[in-house]
């Protein structure tokens, strides 16, 4: 007896981490480890379902051919979903499931060691001693800052944001944070303009929506404190990489910390090359249980659209995504 619903996966996806759909009355076909739009556009229409992640793009014309077909829902293993045309799908009616929530700890652990190591100039001291240029132990060598008393500015205040809130209260750092929308909390900054001009760390913490792209931009870079560092683990793109480089260079920020960058996996010379940079590969999910839970939710969210259920990850407005 045919299966009813078929199922494509991004091929990077281990099986085991798809919880319900292996077992169930799903045929599930492994595609490529990177799903191009080309590909994607040819095949979309065949499936019910697409498990993807951030490296597939899920643009209007993919979608398109899909809903033309059997496509009805879009699971990607990311919180992030800019790499899905959101709007295209709406008007598709192709549901899109995201993994919200699931990641933050883990990704505010990252932030939190970008911060140590950026304020504390970790990166430059190891770096020293790679190189073999290390003379001893020196008084007045390799000088950080204390991580007590500096003030963390977050940039948005969705679960990786708290979470690293609460990681570094711990450091007896002062917290202040921005978001879209009023908070009504302690720290609450409403002006994005006065929280960047009065931290000595910047962390961003948004997703990348029209909105937000380069809301970190050279006006508000140069609006910083002198020697003041940005850590970014949210989306290359909502940070001028080219007002960061200038600034690092000229001595006006202390440094940067980042795991995302605008084009990646190419980053920019000239920003490895920068003074006090500690550089990522967008690991700030990558531990065993964290991606793992990730497939899971994901897969959960594929799963109840295919059996008429409402999935509590529906992404249902951009402005609604958390970081990834």
């Amino acid at each position: 007896m045919a299966k009813p619903w078929r199922v494509l996966v991004n091929g990077t996806v281990p099986l085991e981490w798809l919880g319900g759909l292996v077992g169930s009355d799903v045929e599930l076909v492994m595609g490529p480890p990177v799903m191009d739009t080309e590909w994607l556009a040819s095949r979309a229409g065949e499936f019910d379902g697409i498990v993807c992640i951030l490296a597939d793009r899920l643009d209007r014309q993919v979608l398109e051919e899909g809903a033309r077909g059997r496509l009805r829902v879009v699971a990607t293993v990311s919180a992030g979903t800019d790499h899905i045309d959101l709007e295209a799908a709406r008007q598709l009616g192709v549901v899109v499931c995201n993994t919200p929530g699931v990641l933050a700890d883990a990704t505010a652990d990252v932030a939190m060691f970008l911060v140590i190591a950026v304020w504390r100039r970790l990166g430059e001291a190891e770096r020293l001693l790679r190189s073999g240029r290390w003379g001893g132990w020196s008084l007045t060598g390799q000088l950080g800052r204390d991580l007590a008393g500096a003030r963390l500015g977050l940039v948005g205040y969705g679960g990786v944001a708290r979470a690293l809130e609460r990681r570094a209260l711990a450091f007896g750092m002062a917290i202040s944070h921005w978001s879209r929308h009023p908070t009504g909390l302690p720290g609450y900054e409403e002006d994005l303009d006065r929280l960047v001009s009065s931290t000595d760390i910047l962390s961003l913490h948004v997703p990348l929506t029209p909105e937000t792209r380069g809301i970190i931009d050279r006006r508000r870079i140069l609006a910083m404190r002198r020697g003041s560092v940005i850590i970014n683990t949210a989306r290359g793109e909502v940070l001028d990489e080219d007002a960061l480089v200038d600034a690092l260079n000229s001595g006006h920020l202390g440094g940067a910390g980042l795991d995302v960058y605008v084009g990646e996996p190419k980053v920019s010379e000239r920003l490895l090359s920068a003074p006090n940079v500690v550089a990522l590969p967008h690991v700030g999910s990558a531990t065993i249980e964290t991606r793992r839970r990730m497939a899971e939710v994901a897969a959960e969210g594929l799963l109840a659209v295919l059996e008429g259920r409402n999935p509590p990850n529906a992404v249902r407005a951009p402005e609604a995504q958390e970081e990834a």
